[in-house]
């Protein structure tokens, strides 16, 4: 088993599964390493049949251009209706490759995964793999529904050069005696339940990869080897959690061991390994990095909503194009050409009245559509009483820093709420500027009693005066969860906690996103309640420094 493969290894491996099956594996993610990502679709598209297709689709291609449609030129031409062949039915039998997919629109996504699904085109068979290309920044990915229906995800972005040619574990160890028959399927479903994955697809795409590596192999049936494979390509890149670490069994009370006998060694020399063996070794085999982002609260997870990014809303007159619809250009909207004629084009021989002129009606007319994403807030709302001074304020302030340069790197606006002592104080007002944003992080002071309630209640209203200006506020709150000062100013912790609960409740009723970082050493149940009273991620750090706060927060913003 090579649990230490490079990613390119696995990826070149990933597309020899996928050529042994590829409409059931339905394809890869390949992110990063753009000269090596062409080496894999290359090694894919040999592996397939001689005169396999290979398409390559636009990031805003239209639905005529993917699923086939109206030939214009042509329905001009000819005085009637002549249909085109899309792209997917012309990489039947092949690969299709999605350059800059995190750009896709959801809706050209979903007719890429309807026929993914349905393996067909109004009844026609088409049978395809599918690789898109991740090449979006932090804030982008490509949409859920096409990841989902994906068997692999692997990332090259690190990875600087490997060999053209993949020896297979499968087949290293194809001339192995026999070995102790497993259960892959009940292996597989306890390894995706261990990793915190929910959909019974991924499950069905590891079985599929692991008889694919057998078959590889020239096995009829997957081993040890294939499942633990299927496990590290498959379901370790959509890992939610850790897995639980094994109980100790060993009690004090136990039972003697029985005494041993000739039918007891005889057990003992030809053991059949237990399914729990293999899961704890597939386990133990996915890469370092995945667990190490899982450990800090990162894992990246698969909802195709940007990393800070704003609401997205529909607009007229710039933005990302989305298909045309019926309408009057007019108020503004601007008038489709090629959409409109080819809405007329069918129309032609019924409407000719001599002079060769297409003639246009009013239900012809198609108008252009757009999206946008509204700029972002990113509201800090950083607790600076004595408790917390006292134990994490430091490495609170270094977290927001790192956090503020990222939000002035992506040019959204940035503000800091502190609050200590009797009440909150807006520090820093929406802005971009970041040498504003690091003076007022630095003249932060600690001390006093902790106004919770008074400073989520000031992270709130600032939250809606930006939704009222047409932003998206995303909220951060770094505190203990401990308050102790009620709204009203009093010192009665009874109050305070009520005050604090009924704050956080009315961020959850007023939709606002956001994550809770409780930053006490040891964290206590008041701060998941308030996270639940929110709507917000919560995140205990009892040990976390600066960038491992960055790196859970940058996490909750992309969940």
């Amino acid at each position: 088993m090579s649990a230490a493969a490079s990613p390119l290894d696995d990826a070149m491996l990933a597309a020899r599964l996928c050529a042994i099956d590829p409409v059931g594996l339905g394809g890869m993610i390949l992110r990063g390493g753009a000269e090596l990502r062409d080496r894999v679709v290359a090694r894919l598209h040999a592996d397939l049949p001689e005169g396999a297709p290979l398409r390559r689709i636009p990031a805003h291609v239209d639905d005529d251009a993917l699923l086939g449609g109206l030939d214009l030129g042509a329905t001009l031409a000819l005085g009637r209706p002549v249909r085109q062949r899309g792209v997917l039915a012309a990489a039947d039998g092949g690969i299709v490759v999605l350059p800059m997919a995190e750009r896709i629109a959801e809706a050209t996504a979903a007719r890429i995964t309807a026929v993914l699904d349905a393996r067909a085109i109004d009844a026609v068979a088409v049978r395809i793999a599918v690789v898109a290309f991740d090449d979006g920044v932090e804030d982008e990915a490509p949409p859920q529904a096409l990841v989902e229906r994906l068997a692999f995800r692997i990332d090259l972005s690190e990875c600087r050069g490997a060999t053209d040619t993949v020896p297979s574990d499968a087949e290293a160890k194809a001339a192995d005696g026999d070995a102790p028959a497993i259960d892959p399927c009940a292996i597989l479903s306890g390894a995706a339940a261990a990793l915190g994955i929910d959909s019974a697809r991924a499950a069905l795409f590891a079985l599929r990869a692991a008889r694919a590596a057998a078959a590889l192999a020239g096995r009829s049936e997957p081993d040890e080897d294939d499942v633990i494979l299927a496990i590290r390509l498959v379901l370790g890149p959509r890992a939610t959690r850790l897995p639980a670490p094994p109980q100790d069994d060993s009690a004090t009370d136990a039972p003697p061991p029985p005494p041993e006998s000739e039918s007891s060694e005889e057990e003992r020399g030809a053991p059949e390994p237990p399914d729990d063996v293999v899961l704890a070794a597939a386990l133990a085999a996915l890469p370092r990095d995945v667990l190490e982002r899982l450990a800090a609260g990162a894992a990246r997870r698969g909802v195709n909503r940007a990393r800070g990014a704003g609401e997205r809303r529909k607009s007229p007159l710039r933005g990302r194009p989305l298909g045309a619809r019926a309408g009057i250009p007019r108020g503004g909207l601007r008038l489709s050409l090629i959409d409109t004629l080819r809405a007329a084009a069918p129309w032609q021989k019924l409407r000719e009245r001599g002079g060769g002129a297409i003639r246009i009606r009013r239900d012809d007319l198609r108008i252009r559509r757009f999206e946008t994403r509204a700029e972002t807030v990113t509201i800090f709302a950083v607790d600076a009483s004595g408790s917390a001074a006292a134990a994490r304020l430091a490495e609170a302030k270094g977290a927001v820093e790192l956090l503020l340069a990222q939000a002035y790197v992506k040019r959204a606006q940035v503000a800091l709420v502190a609050f200590r002592g009797g009440g909150a104080e807006v520090l820093l007002p929406p802005t971009r500027s970041l040498t504003r944003a690091r003076r007022a992080l630095a003249d932060l002071p600690g001390g006093g009693g902790t106004p919770l309630a008074t400073g989520l209640d000031a992270a709130r209203t600032l939250a809606e005066a930006a939704r009222a200006r047409g932003r998206t506020p995303f909220l951060v709150v770094l505190t203990d969860g401990r308050g102790n000062i009620a709204a009203d100013g009093s010192a009665v912790r009874e109050r305070a906690e009520r005050d604090a609960e009924q704050a956080a409740r009315a961020i959850g009723q007023a939709g606002i996103g956001a994550v809770f970082l409780d930053t006490a050493a040891r964290p206590r149940p008041e701060g998941a309640r308030l996270a639940l009273a929110m709507g917000a991620r919560y995140l205990p750090l009892p040990r976390a420094d600066a960038a491992a706060m960055h790196r859970a927060v940058s996490a909750a913003q992309a969940a």
